[in-house]
């Protein structure tokens, strides 16, 4: 049952399809094909105690929050205020985004709000002042992981 189900993802993802969907698919012909006694009102019922959880239940939460204060200029304002501070650094705008990041996860604590509201307004300013693109995904994506660690985390 593993194998058809490793090859039926594997099948999948080469040819282009999207990774969740190869994921359900192919859990769905595996659970099919396998020899298994599994009523398909299982299925359903595990896939919605999986995401009944706090956690998973937050990360919406965090980035609505992130968002909200991208919106009411609080995420200008700490950006700026650390491009203040650190922004004359050889590479500056990097320094800053770790900075700001390291101040907006003292305010959300969670990463999934720090990368959503920094990551849509400085990842193109680094793209417009000369770093690479990758580079700046990494980055902010690396920068937003100390939101959990800094308190109030969860």
């Amino acid at each position: 049952m593993l194998s058809i189900l490793m090859i039926t993802f594997l099948a999948l993802l080469f040819l282009g399809c999207p990774i969740a969907v190869g994921m359900c698919f192919s859990s769905f012909v595996a659970l099919f094909a396998g020899n298994t006694t599994v009523p398909l009102t299982v299925v359903p019922q595990r896939m919605f105690v999986t995401i009944d959880s706090f956690s998973m239940m937050a990360i919406p939460l965090f980035i609505l929050a992130g968002e909200l204060m991208n919106s009411a200029g609080i995420t200008r304002r700490i950006v700026n205020f650390c491009s203040a501070l650190v922004g004359h650094i050889r590479g500056g705008l990097a320094h800053v985004n770790i900075m700001a990041s390291m101040l907006f996860a003292g305010i959300s604590g969670a990463a999934a709000a720090d990368s959503a509201s920094l990551g849509s307004m400085l990842i193109p300013a680094m793209i417009e002042d000369g770093y690479d693109a990758d580079f700046s995904v990494a980055v902010t994506a690396t920068s937003s992981t100390i939101g959990p660690i800094i308190p109030p985390a969860l």
